[in-house]
């Protein structure tokens, strides 16, 4: 029982260090704003410590995997042109309905809320996660915990406003590690292969329906889900890859760029640095100039 309560105050502890860091991530960006070159902030980024094998991606899986039900028939890709806004808020909403209704694989038992995604229809940059955590199951909604205020914080400073990004996960419902006991904190884990093959055609239709300019994937979980071929995150991160999707197809092409998932910020507040100059490669392609400090 002691051990227990002093775990438990060192995990608080450790929590209330990674929350007084959160706003050092708007200003650190606004001095490495003014960096001369896409390049001599990637050569910066470069000279930084690596990042530790263990937070690297674990969980393995093959990108055509196929779910263990059988899947439904794909519905017709948004082919060119361009949905109207119209269409796409249709589209996305009737969407999140069979998302809410869906019981392919035993995370639609466990979960409260299904967790489709929100945003908006005509985003230019669309931020995708792994899974929904113990806060978005409650409440439906993604990356409204800890890490999403620490996301918002990161949209922010990019120079745009959560209203004006879509943002979604991989998983539609809160994958445990306790399921019988969903009120459990602490109860989160990644999604695994069988739970993303199920999800997998919801995250590609959300996509090709909002169809962005880029693609930002949250993690080492979203980036081997979305980049063929993928290593580890480490590997992934520092440059654009044309996104390819499996069951539908895109009406123009979409760039997605990996980088470091909020909560993995908030475990190692160093690498705030490496996720801004992420950020900025988005940034310059789209001519945003960032937060104003």
């Amino acid at each position: 029982m002691a051990n227990d309560s002093l775990r438990r105050l060192a995990s608080d502890l450790k929590n209330f260090l990674a929350a007084q860091d959160e706003d050092e991530f708007i200003g650190t960006a606004a001095p490495l704003r003014a960096a001369a070159s896409v390049s001599e902030r990637r050569t910066a980024s470069a000279a930084l410590p690596p990042m530790a094998e263990g937070e690297t991606l674990t969980v393995e899986f093959a990108r055509a995997a196929q779910p263990a039900a059988p899947a439904p028939a794909a519905e017709p890709a948004p082919n060119s042109p361009m949905m109207t806004t119209a269409q796409k808020t249709a589209a996305l909403a009737e969407l999140a309905e069979t998302i809410k209704s869906c019981s392919r694989c035993p995370l639609g038992s466990t979960r409260l809320n299904a967790v489709p995604g929100e945003g908006n229809v005509d985003a230019a940059v669309m931020f995708v996660g792994e899974g929904p955590g113990f806060d978005e199951d409650r409440q439906g909604r993604p990356f409204v915990g800890r890490a999403g205020q620490l996301l918002d914080k990161m949209i922010v400073a990019m120079g745009l406003t959560r209203e004006q990004v879509f943002i979604a996960n991989i998983a539609k419902c809160h994958p445990m590690t306790d399921p019988l006991h969903p009120e459990k904190h602490g109860n989160d884990r990644a999604p695994n292969a069988e739970e993303i093959a199920c999800c997998r055609k919801y995250i590609e239709r959300q996509i090709a329906i909002i169809c962005p300019k880029y693609v930002v994937a949250l993690g080492g979980v979203a980036a081997k889900a979305l980049i063929a071929d993928a290593k580890s995150l480490g590997a992934l991160r520092g440059k654009f890859y044309d996104l390819h999707l499996d069951s539908v197809s895109l009406p123009r092409p979409v760039k997605i760029l990996a980088t470091f998932h909020p909560a993995a910020l908030l475990r190692n507040p160093g690498w705030k640095k490496d996720a801004w100059t992420d950020l900025q490669m988005v940034m310059d392609e789209l001519g945003l100039k960032g937060a104003r400090k």
